[in-house]
């Protein structure tokens, strides 16, 4: 009862910050997921290591929330009005540089100076590179929140701040810039990072992380339908890789060190055959859904032709290959090497039960 009461509570503040018209309602809700976030984290509230996360979690998230709220305020001494509509109809008007802040004697150009906290609110929410660290502690929940909130929804929230704020965006070319490097380097960064990690959940944490760096630097070129296109599909496959790391995880009797697993393709047949639904679109195999947004965003990367364009594209290349590594070596690790794991496991070693394996079905259609 506990844990879906709060799974109620954030799924009513994602509704509240996705449908909110102006920026009030929208910090309202970033606020609300953040706190739900936090007490699902700590579900298991005896376990130290759940502390510790959900505590760093919160700590984390109150920087980048600092950024935003500071944004929010800059946009309300700017335009008088937290309103979206009329905050981007008036946005033309103040994009010249005649507006500014003046902070600490020195002239900052206004909409820049809103946009970069604006991101600052999103680097927080969506774990990029300097407040990266929540992401992969906060594995520590139970699973079927690892794939809600720290794959499909919440992190998503910073991406989806940026699209939804994108005709401010448009008039700041410099904040652009930031974003477009920022995502980059987490795309890079995360990717190499995921290589070296064992924990089953950690790996797709990372994963996650590298992802993120792709929506963001896919807005910072300034192509947000295509950065929420693959904010859609990565919901997909990486709640499906989730769900079906967490029926690894309970088959193994609660075993998440990817070292003492193997062999399980034979025990667990239709939860490899999710999991490698999943990973393969989330590499990009050829007509999977990851394959068409990643190869679009990469695409328009390198068609930029400007210095922000080719490093996003190479460094996003580069980062798709480190995917693809440590993917299947999850798969080899898991399913496919000699068993390295206890006896009693394996002897008690089940696949996905009915009621566990629908959802997984839904899922891996929705990655195909």
């Amino acid at each position: 009862p506990r844990f879906m009461c709060y799974l109620s509570i954030f799924t009513f503040f994602m509704l509240m910050l996705v449908t909110g018209d102006n920026f009030i309602q929208l910090f309202l809700g970033w606020e609300g997921v953040g706190l739900a976030s936090y007490l699902l984290i700590n579900f298991w509230f005896a376990r130290l290591q759940a502390n510790k996360a959900a505590i760093k979690a919160m700590l984390v998230n109150r920087v980048g929330d600092f950024g935003l709220a500071l944004g929010i305020i800059g946009c309300f001494t700017l335009f008088q009005t937290v309103d979206f509509s009329t905050i981007f109809a008036c946005a033309s008007a103040f994009s010249e540089p005649n507006h500014y802040f003046i902070f600490c004697n020195m002239r900052f150009h206004a909409i820049t100076v809103i946009c970069i906290l604006l991101f600052i609110g999103a680097v927080g929410k969506s774990a990029q590179i300097g407040l990266h660290t929540w992401l992969p502690d906060a594995m520590e929940g139970p699973t079927p929140v690892s794939a809600l909130i720290h794959a499909a929804t919440m992190v998503t929230a910073g991406v989806f701040v940026i699209a939804r704020c994108s005709p401010l965006f448009e008039y700041s070319p410099n904040a652009l810039i930031v974003i477009t490097f920022v995502g980059a380097m987490t795309s890079f960064f995360a990717a190499t990072t995921g290589i070296l990690q064992n924990d089953l959940k950690r790996v797709i944490a990372y994963s996650t992380c590298s992802q993120l760096g792709y929506m963001i630097f896919a807005c910072g070129i300034s192509n947000y339908s295509v950065s929420v296109f693959h904010l859609m599909n990565h919901a997909f496959f990486k709640a499906l890789l989730f769900l079906s790391a967490g029926s690894v995880i309970h088959a193994m009797s609660d075993e998440q060190d990817m070292r003492k697993m193997g062999g399980l393709a034979s025990l667990l047949p239709s939860t490899y055959a999710m999991m490698l639904i999943g990973s393969l679109s989330l590499i990009g195999f050829p007509f999977l859904t990851g394959f068409y947004s990643k190869d679009v965003i990469l695409e328009l990367a390198y068609t930029k032709y400007t210095i922000s364009g080719n490093f996003a594209f190479w460094l996003g290349s580069v980062s798709v290959f480190f995917t693809s590594y440590y993917f299947f070596r999850l798969l080899f690790l898991t399913f496919l090497a000699p068993t390295n794991s206890f006896k009693r496991d394996i002897l008690r070693c089940h696949d996905a039960p009915i009621l566990m394996a629908i959802p997984l079905i839904l899922l891996a259609f929705g990655s195909i």
